[in-house]
């Protein structure tokens, strides 16, 4: 007989006798792994959206100093410039595409209250350049038109952006023409325009950023320090995946923290309803202790059958709480980007990461419940068991 392992069919056994409460403190304990799991899904679904709103070659082009496009601007003399850099690919003419982005404030459907929406000006090249996007629905705006396409979660979300039907911003009434699929992307939460009507509807006559198609997608640092090297261009670039990985930096800090420190606390409460658990299943199992005993068993290994009881306990609260926040995948997440300072929408995404953290997390809950019990069992005397048996 090995004096350090008791069978784990053992603990498999008594967690299945006392199913009652087993299923009590493990729909506990999956509580806790469902806020876990959903909070890491939010987040991981907010830079799934960013990032793949950019594309591997494209470079985003801004003023030195502005943190998004909305805060930059480029004068059309500065463009042209970097459109002739070698780096730039060039069909006919150069991959640049000259873009204006304004915020507007629309009505959301649900509530009705008002939130900032991204419009962005841009051309057939523009559109050209975000491979992932696709028309669905309609057609694309007519070039010196006043009329937009509109991605497929703002329309869902503001008034006025149904198909056929018009919204009025900068001076003009703008008519819905097509929607479009930004593949999951933030493009999706946007409303493209044709850029010079967007421009003299706001009067502007400067870019807000230059988008460009690189020849090499590895030549990206080359690119950006020939801007950089430039004198006449106060101008930096960067990978336009990088960009907006960046734009998801400060909604994604507030997420975590908000949803670890609810996760933390939650926490608490479940790891003291473990412990009580196997308090109790200590306290009935005294003499089935001084019996492991007398045949043998070592302190270790009451010790280790208790805790693995614990951890198989968690385990299952794992696994259910994880079922439960798999479920969220079917749903949509709507909130402020603090970077942009626009609606933004974004789904919960499952990784299998996520599913490690999540089974690790509950089996270190497992391991704080069961340790103080597991410990007095083991500290048991032989003797004073089986007297109480």
């Amino acid at each position: 007989m090995n004096p350090f392992a008791i069978p784990l069919s053992y603990s498999l056994r008594n967690l299945w006798v006392r199913r009652m409460t087993t299923f009590l403190t493990a729909m506990g304990m999956a509580l806790v792994v469902y806020v876990f799991a959903a909070v890491l899904m939010l987040d991981a679904g907010l830079r799934h959206t960013l990032v793949s709103t950019g594309e591997h070659d494209n470079m985003v082009v801004t003023r030195q100093g502005s943190a998004t496009e909305i805060q930059s601007s480029i004068d059309r003399g500065q463009a042209a410039i970097v459109s002739a850099f070698p780096e730039v690919a060039s069909e006919l003419e150069p991959q640049a595409s000259r873009e204006t982005v304004v915020l507007v404030n629309l009505r959301k459907r649900s509530t009705g209250k008002a939130s900032n929406v991204v419009v962005r000006g841009l051309d057939s090249t523009g559109i050209a350049m975000r491979r992932q996007v696709r028309v669905i629905e309609g057609r694309q705006f007519r070039p010196g038109s006043e009329e937009i396409m509109v991605g497929i979660a703002s329309a869902r979300q503001f008034e006025g952006l149904g198909l056929g039907e018009s919204v009025r911003f900068g001076g003009r009434s703008w008519t819905v023409v097509g929607y479009f699929d930004g593949g999951r992307s933030g493009f999706d939460s946007e409303v493209w325009s044709d850029g010079e009507i967007l421009r003299q509807s706001f009067r502007r006559t400067n870019y807000s950023s230059l988008v460009v198609r690189l020849m090499d997608p590895s030549a990206g640092d080359q690119f950006a320090q020939r801007l950089a090297d430039d004198p006449r261009l106060p101008l930096k670039a960067k990978s336009e995946r990088l960009y907006y990985e960046e734009q998801s930096e400060t909604l994604s800090r507030f997420i975590k923290i908000l949803g670890l420190t609810l996760t933390v606390i939650f926490s608490i409460g479940a790891v003291i309803g473990a412990t009580i658990t196997m308090q109790s299943a200590v306290a009935t199992r005294v003499g089935e202790i001084g019996t492991l005993r007398a045949i043998g068993f070592q302190r270790q290994a009451i010790l280790l059958a208790f805790l693995a009881e614990a951890v198989f306990l968690s385990l299952v609260g794992g696994v259910v709480g994880l079922a439960m926040a798999s479920l969220m995948q079917a749903f949509e997440f709507s909130t402020t980007n603090f970077q942009s300072f626009s609606e933004l929408s974004f789904g919960f995404v499952l990784t299998p990461g996520i599913v490690l953290q999540a089974l690790g997390f509950s089996m270190v809950m497992g391991v704080l419940g069961g340790m103080l019990p597991a410990w007095r069992a083991s500290r048991i005397a032989i003797v004073e068991a089986l007297r109480a048996a």
